[in-house]
């Protein structure tokens, strides 16, 4: 049995999780929690035993300097609770950590066993992949679930995913068992420019959490980092017509798939969503929290939304072609930390249509990669 001192009675709780690896494209997930924790000041209440689960050849711990004293943080998953302020106060727990190298069943049960004794209702976990999405477009975010009646109730899609899969899957599972409900909301990366940080597409995902769980998070500057990532990523494109070509392909591709959903009942409902959001009769969005939460303390403008969702193994009017090939790469002066590249990288057949695995990446440039076969969220 999990003793948890020092933390009071939660209010309505929603556990909120992401994991960095192979289910976090763009580091868009991990990033969307990192933004509420760093918004509400969230506290750390539990870590896990670093030494259960990861392989530290893997995720390397690092060492840092405290006033001269040298410290070590280990590679683990912690655990933090942010109070929701306004009229409806709720409480948010927040699990932000690696996705473990092993012991899954494990990990997971420890993760259930933390949301039985806090009360928490609901388990929504995060997750981007790559996908065949021009960067132009709003980033398709699909919700999912793997009870049939919860996806009725709450408009989400129930998965038919079969392959591969992630903790963000295995977790999901293992909610689904325990009667635990649980959802998972994936955003669709562009494939050719997936070097972190993506804020576009944590900003859809941000922004599907608070209709998904009726709350208004407070955006930062999240929004103007979207605007400038996706200036920059226009500028880089527009200087080879090669990349400008296979763009335009994409946007025509999604346009035409999104074309039978963009009815006006659809455009009504965004529209609705929209104003219940913005709207001044519900009061400013929450303040961030003033950091003291635990009992024992010593220990802007919504990015635009298309009307319609991408659906796992939906098929599309028309397939985009393969990217542009080239074997000399093409270097353009940095901007906004994308310097271009137009190489196309080699993709092993082993790797299904997912984010990269876990380890350091460099945001290394805007990247033509081979369009990926899937069209489902892989790990779901």
């Amino acid at each position: 049995m999990i003793e948890l001192e020092g933390v009071p009675e939660l209010i309505d709780p929603v556990m909120v999780a992401a994991f960095e690896g192979w289910n976090d494209a763009g580091d868009a997930a991990s990033g969307a929690v990192a933004h509420l924790d760093r918004e509400w000041k969230g506290e750390v209440f539990a870590a896990l035993d670093a030494e259960d689960y990861y392989d530290f050849q893997v995720n390397r711990p690092t060492v840092w300097l405290d006033n001269g004293v040298r410290k070590i943080t280990w590679p683990t998953t912690r655990l933090s609770v942010v109070r929701i302020g306004g009229a409806k106060p709720r409480d948010l727990v927040l699990v932000r950590g690696i996705e473990p190298s092993m012991r899954w069943r494990s990990f997971c049960n420890e993760i259930l066993g933390f949301a039985h004794e806090l009360g928490v209702e609901m388990v929504v976990i995060l997750g981007a992949l790559l996908g065949d999405t021009p960067h132009t477009r709003p980033v398709p975010v699909s919700g999912v679930t793997s009870d049939a009646d919860l996806a009725r109730t709450m408009d989400l899609e129930e998965t038919k995913y079969e392959g591969p899969t992630g903790i963000v899957g295995i977790l999901q599972e293992a909610c689904t068992h325990a009667g635990v409900p649980a959802v998972s909301l994936w955003a669709a990366v562009p494939h050719y420019v997936s070097q972190p940080p993506n804020p576009k597409a944590t900003l859809a995902l941000l922004n599907r959490l608070e209709d998904l769980i009726d709350i208004r998070i407070p955006l930062g500057e999240l929004p103007e980092d979207a605007r400038a990532w996706q200036l920059g990523v226009d500028q880089l494109a527009a200087e080879d017509s090669e990349v400008a070509e296979y763009v335009q392909t994409l946007e025509e591709a999604r346009d035409t798939a999104d074309l039978p959903e963009a009815s006006g009942d659809a455009i009504a409902r965004e529209f609705e969503r929209y104003l219940r959001r913005r709207d001044p009769a519900a009061g400013p969005a929450p303040e961030p929290g003033d950091g003291s939460y635990l009992r024992d303390t010593s220990g802007g403008l919504p990015a635009p939304r298309s009307a319609s969702r991408t659906s796992p193994g939906r098929k599309r009017s028309r397939r985009p072609p393969r990217p542009p090939t080239r074997t000399t790469p093409r270097r353009s002066p940095d901007r906004a930390g994308l310097p271009l590249h137009g190489a196309v990288p080699t993709r092993p057949s082993s790797v299904p249509r997912a984010p990269p695995g876990p380890g350091p990446q460099t945001p290394d440039g805007l990247k033509i990669r081979p369009r990926p076969r899937q069209s489902s969220p892989a790990g779901v």
